[in-house]
């Protein structure tokens, strides 16, 4: 029987143990602790710069909500009218509290806002919908008209009337009311998505 020898320890490959390769050799190298924190306050710098501009967006997000709001119920109680086949409002009340709206029947008057923004209505009227906004909410709220009347029989609106919507940022709707019910919208300040300028 004959014997193999076993491998000496020195004729095993050794494992390199140098931190660089030698030169003239590509190589790993890590990023260091200096250039870690130079690339952090590049990306902090940035995005601080862009937290102005997510602040706007926001603000001109809630105005195309309000102003879509408001555009969807104006059709609604067009649209009401027709169903019911009698007369609804759109009655707008302001305070230093807050301005509200209230889709109602019966007179103009019938049913105001009280201090919290709910609908209080009297005589026989009945509140169908209603919605307050207060005078700190990102968006304030302003008719010409105090109350708009849809009529069923003739299809028509009187008197006519515009809505105005503005954002603490200077942006602005304005939503134009025709005789024939119609909800015309243009923006009055900063660029808005879907809407153009008036």
């Amino acid at each position: 029987m004959t014997r193999t020898p076993l491998p000496r320890l020195a004729q095993l490959p050794r494992a390199s143990h140098r931190r660089h390769p030698p030169p003239g050799q590509p190589g790993q190298r890590g990023l260091t602790l200096i250039e870690c924190c130079a690339a952090l306050a590049v990306t902090a710098l940035g995005l601080s710069a862009a937290v102005p501009d997510l602040g706007s967006a926001r603000q001109r997000h809630q105005l195309q909500g309000a102003s879509a709001q408001i555009e969807s119920d104006l059709h609604y109680a067009r649209s009401l009218a027709v169903a019911r086949n009698a007369p609804v409002r759109v009655s707008f009340t302001s305070g230093p509290a807050l301005t509200c709206y209230v889709i109602h029947t019966g007179a103009a008057d019938a049913c105001p806002c009280d201090a919290q923004g709910q609908p209080v209505c009297r005589a026989g009227a009945v509140a169908l919908r209603s919605m307050p906004f207060a005078a700190d909410a990102p968006v304030s709220v302003r008719s010409n008209s105090r109350s708009m009347l849809f009529d069923p029989r003739n299809g028509t609106v009187t008197p006519t009337a515009t809505v105005q919507l503005q954002g603490r940022d200077g942006s602005g709707v304005r939503l134009v009311v025709n005789v024939l019910g119609r909800v015309r919208g243009c923006s009055t300040g900063a660029a808005l998505t879907g809407y153009a300028a008036c």
